[in-house]
């Protein structure tokens, strides 16, 4: 039976758990059409075709993720906020691994759209790190730090990289930690801002 009131935002959603459920790259304008209840060319009145559904499914996810690193990030600044975007975003990505593969995909630099939620989703790293009161430049080193730090652990265990037996969420906050660590040692040799001390 169709699914009544089917529109874009609904063919996005479904397909957002489908992927979440058989995988990303894995997601099909046929599967989807099974899940909704409708004939695949159905579909074609909501998406184009299926690069704009993964586009879809991709663009939604990155603003999700946004809204959970917005969320924990609120009250917190330095070390206590990197570690509350590096839990929330780690929760969010095993639980969601459908949308966690299509949100590491590069915007085309064309899609402002995409373009901008993804700025927006790396302005959060960008505000959580001025609390270390690191210089502009090794700013953006520390935010290229962290987000390697958390997609390349993510990727590794999403995949079921950690084999030996020690509890990966126990790894993770220790290399979170070793981050911090760095992000303060720097912090405290860096020179101070101009118009700061004598």
């Amino acid at each position: 039976m169709p699914r009544a009131g089917l529109d874009r935002a609904a063919v996005i959603a479904a397909a957002s758990e489908l992927a979440d459920e058989v995988g990303f790259a894995d997601l099909t304008m046929g599967l989807l059409a099974e899940r909704v209840g409708v004939r695949a060319p159905s579909l074609y009145k909501h998406v184009d075709s299926l690069d704009a559904l993964q586009r879809g499914v991709g663009l939604q996810a990155v603003r999700d993720i946004g809204a959970v690193l917005t969320r924990v990030a609120v009250g917190r600044s330095g070390p206590d906020a990197v570690r509350a975007i590096a839990e929330a975003y780690r929760k969010w990505a095993l639980g969601h691994p459908g949308r966690y593969a299509a949100s590491v995909r590069a915007p085309r630099p064309e899609d402002e759209e995409y373009q901008a939620v993804a700025h927006e989703s790396v302005q959060i790293l960008f505000d959580v790190v001025a609390g270390f009161g690191l210089t502009d430049e090794r700013a953006i080193d520390a935010v290229r730090a962290l987000r390697t730090v958390i997609h390349g652990y993510v990727g590794l265990e999403s995949n079921g990289a950690f084999q030996v037996e020690r509890d990966p969420a126990d790894s993770y906050r220790f290399v979170v930690d070793t981050l911090i660590n760095g992000m303060r040692a720097e912090a405290a040799t860096a020179p101070p801002h101009a118009g700061e001390g004598s």
